[in-house]
């Protein structure tokens, strides 16, 4: 078994490195360490969801201040934060119901002994509420019983009752962290699989004889794209390059090595073929809670040309990278700026670089995405399926409890 924190230390430091690429990789690893976390970590026998919680906190916030810009990240602490919470719920779901059901069966034994009354509907809900939160559910029923004055026959008795209940704890703890590292493999499972189940929907959007066009190079496309080619859809292709990095030349390569008919342009060409094209269909780096799109650098210049020419613009996106916080948030950092390389070489712009020369000073901005807001934005392609962007917050609260959305460690209470 791999040592935790030697993974817990380690990987920050490839985010921050910028050493994984992509997002689906990015997701799966995070993912996948938080398994490690949540596995190897000890439970009381007591509030074992919340010591969970505390430990999925610390590491996820390591791990997104590591990389901020790289939103699945937090995407995936917050989804595993939800998956304990539900988790917990549905066992405490469980256990409510066995109470009031082995309550309602001996009904005569309880009102003789007083022993564990059926619970009302106000009462499944309060401690429903209570879960999470000291003191514990595994408390507050624990306490029914002795609010009730439960007498106790023997010593002998209560201690084989105490040793019945500790034993319980650690069972309740057990299944909690199996049902929950089930659950992750589960959101493992669907991110691996998200390009295969996206592209699965290719054939109901991309019709014979139609012109599409993207930009950049993104492996969701690609799928979605040969996806269609493969039902025997006749269609071509644009693909702008993406300057400065030229990622569009890299998708067109692959996209002619797989029998579609591609052609490369410009990015300053988008406007002027915008009017033969049928769909635009681009990939994103993340889909924020109001549809919005947080997307490679000239995304927005499409978006804006496919809505003057009544195009429809069609963003495919995985489940990872839908993230429950809005653009304005303080903790989301949209942008981060790439090396001025990319666009100059510094042996020939040397002098003009050089603002201490005296002979005037260039400076060269590189952003590496673009926001485009949710009203330039006519379809979103999940692995769930086909959602409009005013859907999105109802399909993103689905992922994400409220009580997640910062990810900070809770103070700890001193004396």
């Amino acid at each position: 078994m791999p040592d935790v924190q030697s993974l817990v230390n380690d990987f920050p430091d490839q985010l921050r490195k910028r050493k994984i690429e992509g997002s689906q990789a990015t997701a799966k690893q995070t993912a996948e360490l938080l398994r490690s976390v949540i596995s190897q970590q000890r439970v009381p026998h007591t509030n074992q969801a919340g010591a969970l919680i505390d430990a999925v906190r610390a590491v996820g916030e390591q791990l997104i201040a590591a990389n901020p810009v790289e939103l699945a990240v937090g995407n995936i602490v917050r989804r595993v934060l939800h998956i304990i919470r539900e988790e917990d719920l549905s066992l405490a779901t469980d256990a409510i119901a066995g109470l009031g059901l082995s309550a309602a069966s001996d009904d005569e034994d309880d009102v003789e002994r007083g022993d564990h009354p059926v619970l009302s509907a106000a009462a499944v809900a309060a401690a429903a509420r209570s879960t999470l939160r000291p003191p514990s559910l595994q408390t507050l029923l624990e306490d029914i019983p002795d609010s009730g004055g439960v007498p106790q026959t023997s010593s002998s008795g209560g201690e084989s009752e105490g040793k019945s209940r500790s034993a319980d704890k650690g069972s309740r703890g057990r299944k909690l962290k199996h049902d929950v590292i089930e659950a992750v493999n589960e959101l493992i499972r669907e991110i691996t699989d998200c390009h295969e189940e996206i592209a699965e929907q290719a054939v109901e959007h991309i019709h014979h004889n139609e012109v599409i066009l993207t930009l950049g190079s993104s492996r969701t496309v690609l799928e979605f794209l040969c996806a269609a080619k493969e039902k025997k859809r006749s269609f071509r292709v644009f693909v702008a390059e993406g300057a400065p990095r030229y990622q569009g030349h890299l998708l067109a390569k692959d996209l002619a090595a797989r029998g579609l008919q591609t052609t490369v342009i410009t990015d300053s060409a988008v406007f002027a073929m915008i009017s033969r094209v049928n769909m635009v269909i681009v990939g994103a780096h993340a889909v924020m809670a109001n549809g919005g799109v947080v997307a490679p650098v000239g995304l927005n210049m499409v978006a804006l040309a496919a809505q003057r020419h009544a195009v429809p613009f069609v963003v495919l996106a995985g489940s990872h990278k839908l993230c429950p916080l809005y653009p304005h948030n303080p903790e989301v950092l949209l942008n981060e700026m790439r090396s001025p390389s990319e666009l100059l070489d510094f042996g020939e712009f040397s002098d003009c670089l050089d603002s201490a020369s005296g002979n005037g000073s260039l400076h060269v901005v590189n952003p590496t995405f673009d926001y485009v807001p949710p009203k330039l934005v006519s379809l979103f392609i999940t692995d769930t399926g086909g959602h409009n962007p005013s859907y999105m917050y109802r399909l993103i609260a689905d992922y994400y409890s409220a009580d997640d959305l910062v990810v900070k460690r809770r103070p700890t209470t001193g004396s």
